[in-house]
Order: structure tokens, then sequence, then C-alpha cells
């Protein structure tokens, strides 16, 4: 297993990549749904959804949603799932698990195993340290020991036997911001984290986003490590 890989992978959306898992018909748990934008992607072929979040200001706004019948939208944490043994075919986490506390990891991934039935799926996917966008994030928010200490709980929990790791994948996603303020609303006024930016820091951090500025926005293209892993 290795935690980036010399080569950016191809250009594509990850729906691409998730979109190969068996989704059919299936019982789905997605821990850290966030705005639910994948959510409404994987309830198009789930039987059902249970959608955890712990950031009660977004939950609350999925809460509100009415057009998704087979989606339920709850509270909680992968280290502690609101849900029976063997319940789910398939546990997804886009980009989440490096925002657990890295001493619930492990716990993140026993709790993984138990509410999966037995050769169930588990697809982790993690954004690498690199990139021109990662570049601008860690001026305010560096990410660099969590996301290591996400990839070693991955590795731990198939050194252990919870897991057998299927494959992984590199590729790259792209983004795309109008201007500084879309990046502001988007990235820096999430309700999940708390970014207090002194008017030095935002300043420097405006003028280094504003090199990527073209009339058209500010486009990155994200790497991306999938962790296809199927409980042993």
């Amino acid at each position: 297993m290795q935690i980036a890989s010399k080569e950016t992978g191809p250009v594509i959306d990850e729906q691409n990549i998730f979109g190969k898992l068996p989704m059919e018909g299936s019982k789905i748990l997605e821990l850290g749904c966030g705005k639910a934008e994948k959510t409404r992607l994987v309830a198009k072929q789930a039987q059902s959804v249970l959608a955890l979040e712990v950031d009660l200001i977004q939950l609350g706004k999925n809460r509100e949603t009415n057009d998704l019948p087979n989606v339920v939208f709850d509270r909680g944490g992968a280290e502690a799932i609101p849900a029976m043994d063997g319940n789910f075919d398939i546990v997804m986490m886009f980009k989440s698990l490096h925002h657990v506390p890295v001493e619930l990891m492990d716990r993140a991934f026993e709790e993984i195993s138990r509410v999966l039935k037995p050769e169930g799926y588990a697809y982790i996917s993690e954004p690498v340290y690199a990139g021109d966008f990662n570049e601008i994030l860690r001026l305010f928010h560096d990410e660099k020991k969590v996301r290591e200490a996400a990839f070693e709980a991955v590795k731990r929990a198939v050194s252990k036997g919870l897991f057998v790791l299927v494959r992984q994948e590199f590729f790259s996603t792209p983004m795309h911001f109008d201007d500084f303020e879309d990046f502001e609303q988007k990235v820096l006024k999430v309700t999940h984290t708390n970014h207090s930016l002194s008017p030095e820091l935002l300043q420097e951090l405006r003028e280094e986003f504003g090199k990527h500025m073209t009339p058209e926005g500010a486009d990155f293209l994200m790497p991306v490590r999938v962790d296809l892993l199927r409980k042993a």
C-alpha cells in the first residue's frame, strides 16, 4: 500500500471510481456526508442510504431534504456508528477519514467492520497531500499529519485482519471557484471547522489564490487516493 503515487492518475469525477461498486439494491452507509453531494449520486442506485454527519448545522440542512426518499440523515461519527451489526453492504467515506480524531481512527475501522455484512466493502477516499490547491490550503489548515495518520489507520486495519485490500486507485478530480469570494464560501466558511484567520493571513491567502485566477475563475486538480477494502 502507498500513500501517494508518482503518477497523478487520470483527471475524472470520483463517480467514475465509486460507480464501479455493486451499489444496485445495496444498503449503504456514508460516514461524514457533509453537504450530501455524493449521497445524491449513491442514492440513485442504492436500496437505502444511512448518511451520518457530526456537524449539527450541516445535519440540520440535510434533514430539510425532501427529494431523497431512500436516504436517512442522522448524527453519528465513524467511531460510534448507530447501527446494528452486519447491516450494510457498503460503507463509504469521501475525504472524511482524516477528520476523525486520530486517537479514534482504529476504533472507526472496528466499527466499520462491525456494521458491514460478511465480505462487504469499505470505500475510503482521501486527498493526497500534493498539488496547487494543497499549497493554498496548508497556509491556514495544514492537514499533513492527519492525512498521514488516516493512511496508517487504513494499513493497520488491513494488517490486523479486519479487512483485505482489494485495490488502490489514484486519480485527480477537478475543482473550480468563480473567484476568491466563492473560495471563502466553500472552504473558509464551512461549518464543520472554525477557520479564524488574521487580516494578514487572509490577505496572503487572497494573493496566493489570485495567482490561479483567470477570466473564467480558478481551477485546480486535487489528487485523490482510494483504498477499497473488503471485510475479511
